[in-house]
């Protein structure tokens, strides 16, 4: 369950050098604000920040923005953050739907979506990050050769998201339905707080990676 109200988290939020304060001035200059001219991979709802931070450590050659909409989620990174800074990491809050406001048109490498909110009500589809309707927000700031990768421990999202696919003119590259009995995925895994949650219980996690 996610926090939503923590006493002046959007003060630290504001107060951070962590934080990207105004992300719509950097449409088409991310590399800019991190000095050079490395990829940049997005994360899309990335709750505490464990699995970015995991991943920009061990990636130092690639720019990582981490978004998340919930300002108490967002402090929980910046906390970490601050303990132990990482500086190819830069946070946004903001909401997912105005992805392709923040950055221009081939401006991402790859995009990250984790146990994303399922939205389980039919009426609510398009505000699943992995419907078409995202799906063609991505395809506005992938680059040519960009890919998504996208993990669930939600059977029906999953199936959803497959579903999806064809109709929104992506393919898959690699899909697994259970991503800790597959080998040749699981290489290289870096795992969330949920995925460790979840795969410790015994639940399996589901996982595909998209191109177009």
């Amino acid at each position: 369950m996610r926090l939503r109200n923590v006493t002046g988290s959007r003060e630290v939020i504001a107060d951070s050098r962590f934080v990207v304060h105004d992300p719509f001035a950097h449409k088409g200059n991310w590399s800019t604000l991190f000095g050079n001219e490395n990829p940049i991979h997005i994360e899309i709802g990335m709750g505490k920040g464990r699995f970015m931070m995991d991943l920009a450590a061990a990636n130092p050659d690639i720019n990582y923005v981490g978004i998340e909409k919930y300002s108490t989620v967002l402090l929980r990174a910046i906390q970490k953050m601050e303990e132990n800074e990482i500086p190819n990491l830069r946070f946004i809050r903001m909401e997912a739907e105005d992805i392709c406001e923040v950055f221009d048109r081939g401006e991402v490498a790859k995009i990250y979506l984790n146990f994303s909110d399922p939205w389980p009500k039919d009426r609510h589809a398009k505000r699943r990050l992995p419907s078409r309707q995202f799906l063609e927000r991505y395809n506005n700031i992938l680059d040519k050769d960009g890919r998504i990768e996208f993990k669930t421990d939600n059977m029906d999202l999953f199936d959803f998201a497959l579903e999806e696919l064809a109709p929104a003119g992506w393919k898959s590259e690699a899909v697994t339905r259970d991503l800790h009995h597959d080998e040749k995925m699981l290489a290289g895994n870096i795992m969330t707080e949920y995925e460790e949650k979840f795969s410790s219980m015994g639940n399996p996690i589901y996982k595909y990676i998209i191109y177009r």
